[in-house]
Formats: structure tokens, C-alpha cells, sequence
């Protein structure tokens, strides 16, 4: 396929999968059951890091987090004292343990009784000239594990460029909270970091459709893949690559639901 042909292509899928009823069936719809900033935050964060799996299970976890937090996301984080956390000891999801949920609560907690919003803890390691998030993931993953007697094992669920990750979880997290369209489904909160900067969310279903395409050369999976993927689509929109997202991944969902 011609280099215009396949753009055209991905841009139709975009305009097919960037919709409204995208959200009921996507971890992304938790948030979007909130106004207030904070609250889509916490619950889009907390969610994306959850975020492997089946879709459905995602968002089972995700909606009893909303739940064990009286539907209140940011007042619970802000106010709530310790015998309030032990409703969490049975929560959890896949490898997601009872230390991982105690340290979430931990150092959000501590977070936001400094800060306003989560976009600091990323844009504060950010240039307006840096090319990509790169920075703004190390810096965040530094920033998250900072505080006294950070587990060790919940820095798995935390992912870093530097172990050279694809950090799929955390740039599908930005795209929600940073780009910014008219399509109901991305957010768009975020000033301080620009859609031009994001990095594709690099998942199974998005690998293997980028390769049928061309658009990835590089035969393993990881942090220089996903710089290798964003690049390309940056051909096809400098200043919005990751919009492609919901083309690759759309069209690898709907393969995979039909092939059962």
C-alpha cells in the first residue's frame, strides 16, 4: 500500500473507532464518569495502570476502585486516614497485589496535598522543545517511587523507558489526558504537554497491525519501537501521531473479535 493510500486508510479508521460508543466497552468510559479534574485523574491513572488483560476485567477493577472510594476519587485520596485503607486489602487485579493498592494510595495521597493536578508530576521533567514524553516518563516513575519504603515490587507496574519498556500503559494515560478533539472520547485536560509530543500506546494488537503495514521494522517489541511507530505516523500528522492509535488498535480488536 502507497504512502498516501495508507494514510488514507488509517484516517477513515480513526474517524471510524475516535467516537462515543468507543467508550462503553473501553477502560477510558471510568473516567468519563467524572467533571471534576482531579477525580478524572485518579480514576484515568489508576485504571490505565491496570490496563492489561481483558478489557471487560479492566474495567470491572477499575469501577470497584471507584466504589471502595465512595464514588469520590480526590476526596477520598485527600482525606481519608489510614483505617480507611484496609477496605483495599482484598482488591486485586492480575499481579496487581494489596502492597501495590496500599502504595497507590500512599504516594497519591501525598501527591495531592501539594499539587493540584497530575500533570505536574509529568510536565515538570518536560521541555516545550523535547521531542517526545521520553523525559516526562522517567521523570514521573522517579518522582512516583521517591517517597521512604517504595515496595520494590510495585515498580513493576510502573513503567520506564529507562528499562526500555514500551510504556504502553502510561502514553495510552497521556493520550487521554492531553490530546484534544471534538470527538468525546480523549480528554484533553492537560496544557502543559502538546499532543505533537505523545508516544504510541504499543500493545499486542497495535504491533501486529503496524507491521502488516510496514510502519514498524524493528523485530522485538520495546522502547525503540514505540519512538520507531510514532515517528512514521508523525508523516501522516506531525502535530497529532497518536490519533493513529485508535486506527491500529481498532482495526486489531475487530481482527481478533472475528477471528474468536
Amino acid at each position: 500500500m502507497k504512502k498516501n493510500e495508507l494514510k488514507a486508510f488509517l484516517d477513515e479508521k480513526v474517524e471510524e473507532f475516535n467516537t462515543p460508543k468507543f467508550i462503553k466497552d473501553d477502560p477510558i468510559g471510568l473516567p468519563h464518569q467524572f467533571s471534576k479534574l482531579q477525580d478524572i485523574e485518579i480514576i484515568g491513572f489508576w485504571t490505565a495502570m491496570l490496563a492489561w488483560g481483558r478489557r471487560a476485567s479492566i474495567i470491572k477493577s477499575g469501577q470497584r476502585l471507584i466504589d471502595l472510594m465512595d464514588n469520590a476519587p480526590h476526596d477520598f485520596i485527600v482525606n481519608h486516614e489510614e483505617k480507611d485503607r484496609k477496605k483495599f486489602l482484598d482488591f486485586k487485579h492480575r499481579t496487581f497485589q494489596p502492597t501495590d493498592t496500599l502504595w497507590f494510595l500512599e504516594f497519591l495521597q501525598w501527591y495531592y496535598k501539594q499539587n493540584k493536578s497530575l500533570e505536574t508530576a509529568f510536565s515538570s521533567h518536560l521541555k516545550p522543545k523535547d521531542e517526545t514524553i521520553e523525559k516526562a516518563l522517567v521523570g514521573f516513575h522517579e518522582l512516583f517511587f521517591s517517597l521512604p519504603d517504595a515496595p520494590h515490587r510495585t515498580r513493576k507496574h510502573i513503567a520506564t523507558p529507562v528499562r526500555k519498556s514500551t510504556c504502553k500503559r502510561l502514553c495510552m494515560f497521556l493520550r487521554w489526558m492531553v490530546r484534544q478533539d471534538k470527538k468525546g472520547v480523549d480528554f484533553g485536560l492537560w496544557q502543559q504537554i502538546k499532543p505533537a509530543q505523545l508516544l504510541m500506546p504499543l500493545d499486542v494488537h497495535v504491533d501486529r497491525i503496524a507491521r502488516r503495514y510496514k510502519l514498524i521494522k524493528r523485530k522485538q517489541t520495546d522502547w525503540q519501537t514505540v519512538l520507531e511507530l510514532t515517528k512514521k505516523l508523525r508523516n501522516f500528522d506531525a502535530q497529532d501521531p497518536v490519533k493513529y492509535d485508535y486506527a491500529l488498535f481498532g482495526v486489531g480488536v475487530v481482527e481478533k473479535d472475528v477471528l474468536g
